[in-house]
């Protein structure tokens, strides 16, 4: 059982303005009364702190109570609680890695330590040199013989027991929300386990993971929107980058056979609890394979971090129990026909498949073809339904404009998407090589763009033709959204939970 209690004042925002605004006075009012005393906390540059409070607490886990250890050692982080009783008194401090208790004596401190610990704040950041033991009540504690202020808590923190619950407070000050929030702390401590599990398993593949420029001279016809910035020197517009795919296939053109790129990808685009204007994606092109070859590397992959970040293939996200250890494989049009209930191959024309969209009231465009309704009814009827990890491939031409033909099936393309919990998580291609197919797809985006807006800047990227024009190897190209993937393993609902600094809108 913790000793110490929390006797912080209520949650900042919880309190009027008035008795917010004299705690931040009195907390302003001891920081002057150091600075005139000498002893200003923010002078301070460094502490020997040799040791943290879960290792401590692992390596002592077998003390019984009251049991001295002669073990001494500096802690240093934030004091999250502060309870005074007369000659002693207890503090929890957190440090990087928990929190353990403090026992704070005036005779083992010294009077003056002691009466300047009990104007201490929480909140404040301190550091204590004292011994390791375990009290009666069965707490790993450390009985101090040394504490100091070194950074001043300016502002109250929110109170233990309700926390940081504001969600639109938490990610606009993320920091604070790190602060009181453990568990939130955790989230991003895993997200950088994943990301280096993922660079360990392509590393292990032979994949070598590069860099490629984030301003482009050009906006390409792809569907997502671009930010736009002006270059002053070249006196250009530039456009932040909406993917790292043209770029990675130039570098397989150069006869780099495996490369890859943890990006940072921007789009001018909505914003909910699956999209942020900006976000990481990793896209990987392997030379001399196919998109049967992406699928098997995305089982593998998602295997391997589902046993090392979760312990098991079995996890739950949000009310269900994800089965990563099996992944169901459907063309699209075999996943239209089961949850749809219609049927591709039996459409003669367009105009039958336009009649079975109006017949399942999905609206389509009046010169839809039938690769289009294919994909708007997958969209109405099939994606919601995909819960377990499920590969949907072979997608139209009509909306893969960088993937290669089927050869035995032209109207389709070697293309996969896969799904878990009814969210999109990858997208990966056996990719388009043919620089005069490539060439007149692009042509046909931005005329496509154009017509519906003569205001259109897009543009064909002739240099990426140029490149193929030299020769790309049959390759297989996945890409895939880093941010989802974390919220897949850490079950978190949003987005935004996985982003330390989300995209927010000024509060001005």
């Amino acid at each position: 059982m913790n000793e110490a209690k929390n006797t912080n004042a209520q949650q900042a925002e919880e309190l009027s303005e008035k008795a917010y605004n004299e705690l931040v006075a009195v907390r302003r009012e001891k920081l002057k009364g150091l600075q005139e005393a000498g002893n200003d906390p923010f002078q301070k540059t460094k502490y020997p702190q040799d040791a943290y409070a879960a290792d401590i607490k692992r390596e002592y886990e077998y003390l019984a109570a009251e049991e001295e250890t002669g073990k001494m050692v500096y802690l240093a982080g934030r004091m999250m609680s502060k309870r005074v009783m007369g000659k002693a008194s207890f503090a929890d401090l957190r440090d990087n890695s928990g929190d353990i208790q403090l026992y704070v004596r005036r005779d083992a401190v010294g009077e003056d330590e002691y009466a300047a610990f009990k104007k201490f704040d929480i909140g404040d950041v301190i550091g204590v040199r004292g011994e390791i033991f375990r009290t009666k009540m069965g707490e790993i504690s450390v009985r101090c013989t040394e504490i100091e202020l070194l950074s001043k808590s300016l502002l109250p923190l929110p109170e233990k027991f309700h926390g940081l619950k504001d969600q639109e407070i938490r990610y606009r000050q993320r920091y604070v929300d790190l602060i009181v929030n453990p568990d939130v702390k955790e989230t991003f401590v895993k997200r950088s386990m994943i990301l280096r599990e993922i660079r360990d398993y392509l590393d292990s593949k032979g994949f070598l993971e590069v860099d490629t420029p984030i301003l482009l001279p050009l906006e390409i016809g792809a569907s997502a929107r671009p930010f736009v910035t002006h270059h002053n020197t070249l006196d250009i517009d530039m456009y932040l980058r909406i993917e790292t795919e043209l770029n990675l296939k130039r570098l397989i053109v150069g006869g780099f056979d495996r490369v890859y790129e943890v990006g940072r990808i921007f789009r001018n685009e909505g914003m909910d609890t699956k999209h942020n204007p900006e976000f990481t994606s990793i896209e990987l092109y392997q030379a001399f394979t196919d998109y049967k070859g992406m699928m098997d590397l995305v089982e593998e992959l998602y295997k391997r971090l589902a046993q090392k970040i979760c312990g098991s293939l079995v996890i739950p996200y949000q009310g269900h129990m994800i089965d990563i250890g099996h992944w169901e494989r459907l063309t699209m049009a075999e996943a239209v026909k089961k949850y749809a209930g219609c049927d591709y191959y039996a459409w003669a024309t367009d105009e039958d498949a336009r009649a079975a969209a109006k017949e399942k009231h999905v609206e389509v465009p009046a010169d839809a073809t039938k690769g289009t309704v294919l994909v708007e009814l997958f969209d109405a009827y099939v994606e919601d339904k995909l819960i377990q990890p499920t590969f949907i491939y072979d997608y139209p031409v009509e909306n893969s404009p960088l993937a290669k033909r089927k050869a035995d099936e032209p109207a389709f393309t070697e293309r996969f998407e896969y799904f878990i919990n009814a969210m999109e998580f990858g997208n990966a291609f056996s990719e388009l090589n043919d620089p005069i197919d490539q060439k007149a797809r692009f042509e046909r985006q931005v005329a496509a763009r154009k017509a519906q807006n003569p205001a259109d800047t897009s543009q064909v990227d002739y240099d990426y033709i140029t490149a193929l024009e030299y020769g790309l190897a049959p390759t297989g190209g996945l890409g895939f959204g880093l941010d989802r993937l974390v919220m897949l393993l850490t079950d978190s609902a949003s987005i935004r939970d996985v982003l330390l600094f989300p995209t927010m809108k000024p509060i001005d």
